[in-house]
Formats: C-alpha cells, structure tokens, sequence
C-alpha cells in the first residue's frame, strides 16, 4: 500500500505528506519488517530477506525524508547520493527476482517491476529528468496494486479453501 501512495506521488496525482509519510513507516516499515520476522521463525530464508530488507528499505525512505526535517543532517547527500541509494536498491531487488523464479508468476511481476521503479527513480535523481520519476510512478502504481493482489492472495485462497485469487 505504500508503494500506490508513493507512486501516485511521484505521477504527480497527489501530493506527498503525513499519510505518505505513516503509510511508509508503517505499513512499510513496522509491517513488513514484522513479516520477515515471522517468516525467518518459519525457516523461510527468502521470506525473511525479502520482507525485512523491504521494511527497512521503508523505514530508511522515511528518515531521508524527517532528517533532514528535524534538523539532525543537513541535506540526503545530494542528487549522486539518492541516484546510488535508490540504484542499489534496484541491484537488491533483480536479485531478489531472481529467487523468485522458482516462486509464482504473480511475485515475479511484482519484483520485476519494482526493480524498474527503482532504476527509473535512479535515472530521474542522477539526470534531474521528472520524466523518470514520472514513468516511475505509474509503473510504482501497477507494482503495488500487484504487490496488495499477491499478498492477499493466498489470504483468501485459504479463507475460501479454493483458489479464487490465481497467483501463478
């Protein structure tokens, strides 16, 4: 969920603010951390690497943007600083998507598109180009509406005792 938000933020649909900014500590931090947690109890090593390198991805995202805000750093270390911060990310996530080649289809669009949304957004801080961080936006909107859809999924597969939501 905090994916749509930042991505129809970055389209320029709606204006970043308290809600972007809760929705990402956390639903995105507190949330998703919590979840690897529960997976590296269950054994699951993807699980956990995923869904805990994601909360803190979120939690990082929301100091960026407090720090500076608070008066505890001067500024995030300029355009070449978020252009790598945000590139890296993207390397984490093409590995990430890797693994998840023995996994469902519906995880693989996810982390597929995901790592474009993190190269566009790489592309738009180191060339300055809005366009990128445009095009991002869009693509970070499919990528969590299909991110919700893949964690709901199994939910109400479970739930019904059949497959209504397909995962692939």
């Amino acid at each position: 969920m905090p994916g749509v938000l930042i991505g129809l933020a970055n389209a320029g649909i709606i204006q970043t603010g308290s809600i972007t900014l809760s929705m990402a500590i956390f639903m995105g931090g507190f949330a998703m951390f919590t979840a690897g947690l529960m997976e590296w109890k269950k054994g699951n090593t993807y699980g956990l690497a995923a869904y805990s390198s994601y909360g803190m991805y979120w939690f990082s995202f929301a100091a960026l943007l407090l720090l500076p805000v608070l008066g505890l750093v001067k500024d995030t270390g300029g355009a070449g600083a978020m252009a790598a911060y945000l590139a890296l990310w993207g390397l984490f996530t093409v590995i990430m998507f890797i693994g998840s080649l023995k996994m469902s289809r519906a995880l693989q669009f996810v982390l597929g598109t995901l790592a474009l949304v993190f190269f566009f957004e790489a592309a738009g801080a180191a060339t300055g180009n809005g366009m990128f961080t445009i095009v991002a936006g869009y693509i970070e909107v499919i990528s969590g509406l299909a991110a919700i859809y893949t964690a709901l999924g199994p939910v109400l597969n479970e739930l019904y005792g059949k497959t209504v939501a397909p995962l692939g």
